[in-house]
């Protein structure tokens, strides 16, 4: 590992959860001296990675970041693959559907198709759930247990935060191919999602509808939709079967 590179990167994740921060803070999250960080962050703003807020001293992320963030969804098979299905879920299921794909310890969302009823809904392209509280990434870290966070923060008085129990769901999930979730990260939301496998049958990413409280449980024309769409993807992908043959 290059010590210069983790660094840098370690500035941009300190900003990503952040927001705005100042020099010493910044120094203080890392545990560097503020004269090493300055020297990084100096760098991160010639690349337009990180800006600092006329008037002040505090530091947040330049649009830089933006760009290489939208060239990596235009070039993301997953994602071009997902958008008729993630369409056609959401039409005959009337929920807003999310794809997702794991990071350690969280799932990104790299497209979000609206609810097909006209509301208004904020975008959440972008966006980043702790993956042991969405159903996106529980149906992803059955296939990738190593990539669930540690320790299992509490989002809600739903949240799993015990590792056995964790492991345990884990194991139901794949045995249904189907992962749910019941407030575990918002109040009022549930979700039922399916993990997408690519040619390799290594888990690429899972796709899963949104569903209110109020309408919880999802019915089996739900459930059933959800998996379709999942194993459609998958077969675009190159999958030769869904889900994998457990070994």
């Amino acid at each position: 590992m290059i010590q210069s590179v983790d660094r840098a990167v370690r500035v941009l994740a300190v900003l990503q959860a952040e927001r705005r921060l100042s020099l010493s803070e910044i120094a203080a999250r890392l545990g560097l001296a503020p004269s090493t960080v300055h020297g990084i962050i100096k760098t991160l703003q010639a690349h337009g990675l990180v800006l600092q807020d006329r008037g002040s001293a505090r530091y947040r992320l330049g649009p830089a970041v933006l760009k290489l963030g939208n060239v990596y969804l235009d070039t993301l098979e997953l994602r071009s693959r997902s958008l008729t299905w993630a369409a056609e879920l959401a039409r005959t299921t009337g929920c807003a559907v999310r794809t997702g794909v794991l990071l350690p310890g969280e799932v990104m969302i790299v497209h979000h198709e609206p609810r097909p009823d006209g509301s208004r809904q904020m975008p959440e392209v972008g966006i980043v759930i702790p993956a042991h509280a969405s159903a996106l990434g529980k149906a992803m870290l059955a296939w990738s247990p190593d990539l669930a966070p540690d320790p299992l923060r509490s989002m809600t008085r739903d949240t799993i935060t015990d590792p056995a129990e964790l492991a345990s769901h884990l194991e139901h999930v794949r045995g249904e191919a189907l992962a749910t979730e019941v407030e575990e990260a918002v109040i009022g939301e549930c979700c039922v999602a399916a993990p997408i496998f690519d040619a390799g049958q290594d888990v690429a990413g899972a796709i899963g509808v949104v569903v209110p409280m109020t309408d919880w449980p999802a019915g089996p024309a739900v459930t059933s939709a959800v998996r379709e769409a999942a194993r459609a993807i998958s077969r675009e992908l190159g999958a030769p079967s869904w889900p994998p043959a457990q070994a």
